[in-house]
């Protein structure tokens, strides 16, 4: 008898906030889950939009583990109508982290995912 293939885990964490402890949080969230299930049976993107943008940014103190864990399989999307508005606001382009992608509208990532299937999570 064949063994049941094991379903993959799916879980988008949202971030808008700019509170440095609550963005440390939600990756530390994504870091368990992937020590939890293991790296190849759960799927974390964390989406980050409105204030929580910052946290993705180049010049973010979050710079460094966001682009290592971007390496590690966490999928980081960044809001790309918060972005535009702060280029706008700022007048100069705002530099994303290493492995940052963007989406066109973070809010619109999420419900995509859960329609998916993906757990959400808001630390």
């Amino acid at each position: 008898m064949a063994e049941a293939a094991v379903s993959k885990h799916k879980i988008v964490i949202q971030v808008s906030s700019n509170d440095a402890k609550t963005q440390t949080i939600a990756m530390n969230n994504a870091v368990n889950l992937q020590k939890h299930y293991g790296m190849d049976n759960v799927d974390v993107e964390i989406v980050a939009y409105g204030p929580g943008l910052g946290m993705l940014t180049q010049s973010s103190a979050h710079q460094s583990r966001v682009s290592s864990l971007a390496m590690q399989d966490i999928t980081f999307s960044a809001c790309g109508n918060t972005k535009s508005k702060m280029e706008k606001k700022s007048g100069k382009q705002v530099a994303l982290a290493e492995g940052v992608q963007i989406v066109p509208a973070g809010v619109a990532r999420i419900m995509e995912l859960q329609e998916a299937g993906y757990a959400y999570v808001r630390p």
